[in-house]
């Protein structure tokens, strides 16, 4: 399984500003931007940092996953939320030739945690050596103000984190993260047969 991130978050989306005020940079000074480049490079680290831990995507983009088979016939978990919508599924033949399913042959079960392709029928399996794709939308806002406010707040204080910590090679998760985040982290619980 492989999944593969379409577009990534523009710059221009990136609260720049909002972490320098976090930092306090301007404080007393005029901001002529010499940080930005700096500034958004935490950013961007912080984001993947938290979008890793909570199995969540903030910004809305697209994605493509490929898997060399279904989960089961009916349902396949897919691998980030919250989902959007789910753009396409191709059954990919192993000399690349591509069929499209129909998209009435599938929905989008939302889910908070779990979302998943649900079949109307039964999902087919590619054929031997083949893979399948799956494109689909996910993020929770189009734009910084999108996105819930305590992951707004978790991602200024990792990226401050990692904006203090630059050259020590000391940065952690930011104190006070992991108790914004944690309402998002998937629960996973595994029956015990017996």
């Amino acid at each position: 399984m492989m999944m593969v991130e379409m577009s990534s978050v523009s710059s221009a989306l990136l609260p720049v500003t909002e972490l320098t005020d976090h930092l306090r940079l301007s404080s007393g000074f005029a901001d002529d931007g010499s940080q930005d480049g700096q500034l958004e490079s935490c950013l961007r680290a912080a984001l993947a940092a938290i979008e890793a831990r909570i199995g969540k995507a903030l910004f809305r983009r697209g994605f493509t996953w490929h898997l060399s088979q279904w989960q089961s016939a009916e349902a396949q978990v897919l691998p980030v939320a919250p989902v959007q919508s789910v753009d396409s599924v191709k059954l990919v033949s192993r000399g690349g030739v591509e069929t499209m399913l129909d998209p009435q042959s599938y929905r989008l079960r939302a889910d908070t945690h779990r979302p998943a392709v649900m079949a109307t029928g039964s999902l087919p399996n590619p054929t031997s050596g083949g893979s399948i794709e799956v494109a689909f939308t996910a993020g929770y806002g189009m734009d910084w103000h999108g996105i819930p406010a305590d992951l707004r707040q978790a991602v200024l204080l990792q990226a401050a984190e990692l904006y203090d910590a630059q050259g020590t090679g000391e940065a952690g998760m930011a104190c006070g993260v992991a108790v914004l985040i944690e309402p998002y982290r998937s629960v996973r619980m595994r029956g015990l047969s017996g």
